[in-house]
C-alpha cells in the first residue's frame, strides 16, 4: 500500500461507464427502502402514500439536477466535499464534511439491518429454531437487532468492505450484476400485488382520517423512508472521478435514476394499497395497521406479508432472497461512495492525509476501513431500520441542501467564459432558492427528536476541532468566519422552527399550527439563503484554491 502523493503511486482509475454509474444510484435508490417503505408510508398516510412518493421523488430530483451541474463542473471523486470549499472556503467545507460523513457511513448499515429483518422473518416463518433469532421487539413495538443480530450484520459490513478493495472496475460489475436484478424484482412485486390484490375500494378516503393522512405525507417523508430511499441518486455524484466521460454520463446517471427509481416506487405504494385485506383494513384503519393479521405476525417484512396473504408463496420466496440482494447490494455501494467523500476529505486538508492512500487496485482503503468502523457504532445504539432511517433522512437532506447555495455562488464566482458548464441547469435562480425551501422542509419535517440529536452531534464534533486547535497552537481567528457565519443562525433557526412547530406533526409546542409553518419556514430558508449566496469568498480566494487543484 502506498500514498497518492508520489508520481509512481496508484491513482483513482476512470472505469466506470453511464451503465455502471446509473446502476451506482439506481442501486442505491432500491435497496431496503423498497421492503419497507410502503407499509411505513401507508401507516402514515394511507392511500395518500402515493403522494409522499411524489413529493419526496419531484423533492429529490430537484436536488440532483442542482448537483448534476455541480458534478460536470467538478468531476471528481467525493466530489460533494470540495463544493462548499469553492464557494464558502474551508471552515464550511470541514463542517458541512462531518455532515456528509455522518451521512454517508451510518447507511450501510441501516442496509445490513433490513436484510437481517427480512432473514429473521424468514426463519421464523419455516421454524428454523437452531439459529438464535436476530431480532426482538422493542417497547415501541420497533423491530431491533439482538446480540446475534449485530454480530451477523458486523460481518456483512466487512465483507462489503473487502468486496470494495478488488476495485472500482469489479465493484460497478457487481452493481451492475445485482442491477438487473434490482430493478426486475421490485416492478415483478408491483404487478403482482396490483393484480392479485385488486382491492380498489382501499384507494378511497376516510374524510374522518383526511386531515390525519394529509400530515401524514410530510411525516412519512422522513419517517417512512421516502426520502431515504431517494437519496441514492448521489452516488454517480461522489464517483465523478472515476468516471470515462463524466460530462456525459453524470447528468444522465443522477437524473435517469430518480425518475426511474420513482416510477417504481409509486407503482409499489399502488400495489401494496390494493394488496391490504379490507376486512383487517375495516378493523384497524391505516394507522394500525400492523396490530392485527399476517402484518403483525410479520411486520418486519410487509410485502413477503403481503405476498404470502395473497396465496403467492412463490414471490414470498423470491423476496426473502431479494431481502439479501437489494439491500446488500446498496449498502455495498454506499461503503463504496463513503471511501471516496473520507478520502477526499483527506486530500483538502479536512481529516489526516493517511485516509487518501490507495491500494494497488487504485482503492481508497484506509478510508473504507473507517467506514466500516463507524458504521459498525451506528448498529449499536440505533440498531433498528426505522431509527436508522429517521436520522439519515435529516442528515442526508442537510448535507445535500448546501448545493443550491453553492451552485448560484459558483454561478457568481465562476462565469461560464472561464469555466464553461457541460450541465447547465436552466431557471437556476428561481429553482436553486425553491430547492433549498423545500429541502428544509423535508429536514423541518424529520421533527424536532431527531434534529436535536444531528445538531448536539455537530456541536460536539465542533467542540473538539476548536480544542485540538487550541492545544496545538493554531490560530482561531484564522478560520473562514466571514463566509461562514451565517451557518449558526441556519441551525439554530432550523432547530427554533422545530420547537415552535405542530407537536403531533415535529414534536414541537404548537406555537405555529400547520399549514402556517410550511411558509414560515420557507421564509426563513429564503432569508438564509440569500445570506449565504452574499458570503461567498472573494474570486481570488477562489482561485488560489483552484491553482492547487485538478479543477
Amino acid at each position: 500500500m502506498s500514498n497518492n502523493g508520489a508520481g509512481s503511486s496508484p491513482k483513482l482509475r476512470r472505469e466506470a461507464g453511464i451503465i455502471g454509474l446509473l446502476y451506482a444510484s439506481l442501486g442505491a435508490i432500491i435497496g431496503s427502502g423498497w421492503l419497507k417503505g410502503p407499509l411505513n408510508a401507508a401507516v402514515h398516510a394511507g392511500p395518500l402514500s402515493l403522494f409522499s412518493w411524489l413529493i419526496g421523488g419531484g423533492a429529490i430530483l430537484l436536488l440532483a439536477v442542482v448537483y448534476a451541474e455541480l458534478a460536470t463542473l467538478f468531476p471528481r471523486a467525493g466530489a460533494v466535499v470540495h463544493f462548499p470549499r469553492l464557494s464558502h472556503g474551508s471552515l464550511l467545507a470541514r463542517i458541512w464534511s462531518w455532515i456528509l460523513f455522518l451521512a454517508y457511513v451510518s447507511v450501510a448499515p441501516a442496509e445490513v439491518v433490513a436484510s437481517l429483518n427480512y432473514l429473521d422473518v424468514m426463519l421464523r416463518r419455516f421454524s428454523i429454531h437452531w439459529i438464535p433469532p436476530f431480532l426482538y421487539k422493542g417497547a415501541d413495538g420497533a423491530h431491533l437487532l439482538t446480540g446475534t443480530g449485530i454480530i451477523i450484520a458486523i460481518a456483512l459490513l466487512g465483507v462489503f468492505t473487502l468486496l470494495n478493495f478488488l476495485g472500482i472496475k469489479w465493484a460497478m460489475r457487481i452493481s451492475n450484476t445485482a442491477g438487473w436484478w434490482k430493478l426486475a424484482i421490485p416492478l415483478l412485486t408491483a404487478v403482482m400485488l396490483l393484480t392479485a390484490g385488486h382491492h380498489w375500494q382501499n384507494f378511497h378516503i376516510n374524510p374522518a382520517d383526511s386531515r390525519s393522512q394529509i400530515e401524514g405525507i410530510f411525516t412519512s417523508l422522513s419517517t417512512a423512508g421516502v426520502l431515504f430511499s431517494f437519496l441514492g441518486f448521489r452516488q454517480a455524484v461522489e464517483l465523478a472521478g472515476e468516471s470515462s466521460n463524466p460530462r456525459r454520463n453524470i447528468p444522465i446517471a443522477v437524473v435517469g435514476s430518480v425518475l426511474i427509481g420513482l416510477l417504481i416506487y409509486l407503482l409499489l405504494q399502488a400495489g401494496f394499497i390494493a394488496s391490504v385485506d379490507p376486512h383487517t383494513l375495516a378493523t384497524t384503519g391505516w394507522a394500525k395497521l400492523t396490530t392485527a393479521g399476517y402484518l403483525a405476525q410479520f411486520g418486519a417484512a410487509p410485502l413477503a406479508a403481503a405476498a404470502q396473504a395473497l396465496g403467492l408463496i412463490w414471490l414470498t420466496w423470491i423476496l426473502y432472497v431479494d431481502a439479501v440482494i437489494s439491500p446488500g447490494g446498496t449498502g455495498f455501494i454506499y461503503i463504496t461512495t463513503s471511501a471516496r467523500v473520507i478520502s477526499a476529505m483527506g486530500s483538502d486538508g479536512l481529516i489526516h492525509r493517511v485516509f487518501t492512500r490507495l491500494s494497488r487496485n487504485g482503492v481508497p482503503w484506509v478510508a473504507g476501513i473507517l467506514a466500516f468502523a463507524v458504521g459498525v457504532i451506528f448498529l449499536l445504539p440505533l440498531p433498528s431500520w426505522s431509527q436508522l432511517v429517521g436520522y439519515i433522512s435529516s442528515v442526508s437532506v442537510l448535507s445535500y441542501g448546501i448545493g443550491p447555495v453553492v451552485l448560484i455562488s459558483l454561478r457568481k464566482l465562476m462565469p461560464e467564459t472561464q469555466y464553461p458548464r457541460a450541465f447547465r441547469l436552466p431557471a437556476a435562480h428561481i429553482l436553486a432558492p425553491v430547492t433549498f425551501i423545500i429541502s428544509n422542509l423535508m429536514i423541518y419535517w424529520s421533527g424536532l427528536r431527531t434534529l436535536g440529536i444531528l445538531m448536539i452531534a455537530l456541536a460536539f464534533i465542533f467542540t473538539v476541532f476548536m480544542a485540538w486547535r487550541l492545544i496545538n497552537g493554531l490560530s482561531v481567528r484564522a478560520l473562514a468566519w466571514r463566509s461562514t457565519w451565517w451557518v449558526l443562525p441556519y441551525f439554530l433557526g432550523l432547530l427554533l422552527l422545530d420547537f415552535i412547530g405542530p407537536h403531533h406533526l415535529v414534536g414541537g409546542t404548537n406555537l405555529i399550527p400547520f399549514p402556517y409553518d410550511t411558509l414560515v419556514v420557507a421564509a426563513f430558508s429564503l432569508a438564509i439563503f440569500y445570506l449565504a449566496v452574499h458570503s461567498t469568498v472573494s474570486v481570488e480566494e477562489l482561485e488560489t484554491y483552484i491553482a492547487t487543484q485538478e479543477i
